[in-house]
């Protein structure tokens, strides 16, 4: 298997894990795993990595995006989740218009570059952090549509810091489609490569 859709599969388990973490936070209110929302949202700030699995701070940081491609890709799977599609083709489909604005992006570069001064002053799990990442994704991201609906727990999606960690989220998932595109990713491996991506993160899930 090349090691280019070895990348590939490694960044769209990215926009999976992003992805999964939208539901569970609209869900629950909160995410069970401290360190996979950490390795997540920091990844919107790994600007200038050697290696692609660097921006999560190793493979090992997406288990629940790899998983996540098993679970939704694999024609077997009992375990595909509607919603979570719907997230996920959102999340590509934003990223493709975004793509296509260099104004825009441009601006998100320089947001995200005022949030990596502000991290010299705070956790990344502070609110003041995630506060600023989600009003990125507000400014800049989710104004160009169609904006992703998320669904959940009404108690929780009316709360200030669950809204932040969404949209957080939502941006954590436009980076790692940023990077999937890079990589040579496309809709359409999706589609018709759909073994491929789910053979490769069987693989990593194994590693």
């Amino acid at each position: 298997m090349s090691h280019n859709l070895e990348n590939q599969t490694l960044a769209f388990a990215g926009i999976c894990q992003a992805a999964h973490l939208v539901q569970q936070v609209a869900r629950q209110g909160s995410i069970d795993n401290k360190a996979t929302l950490t390795a997540t949202l920091n990844s919107i700030l790994v600007t200038d990595a050697e290696q692609t699995a660097d921006v999560y701070g190793g493979q090992d940081q997406l288990t629940l995006g790899y998983q996540t491609i098993v679970d939704q890709l694999s024609n077997k799977s009992a375990r595909k989740n509607a919603e979570l599609t719907r997230y996920l083709v959102g999340i590509v489909a934003l990223e493709r218009k975004l793509a296509k604005r260099q104004d825009l992006m441009a601006m998100l570069g320089e947001r995200i570059n005022q949030v990596k001064r502000q991290r010299h002053h705070f956790e990344l799990l502070d609110d003041q952090i995630l506060a600023s990442l989600a009003s990125i994704y507000s400014d800049i991201v989710s104004p160009i549509g169609p904006r992703i609906q998320v669904a959940g727990n009404p108690t929780y999606l009316q709360q200030t810091p669950v809204q932040h960690q969404i949209r957080a989220l939502l941006l954590a998932g436009i980076r790692s489609a940023v990077l999937w595109r890079q990589l040579g990713g496309k809709r359409r491996h999706i589609l018709f490569a759909r073994k491929q991506l789910v053979a490769r993160a069987q693989s990593a899930l194994r590693k």
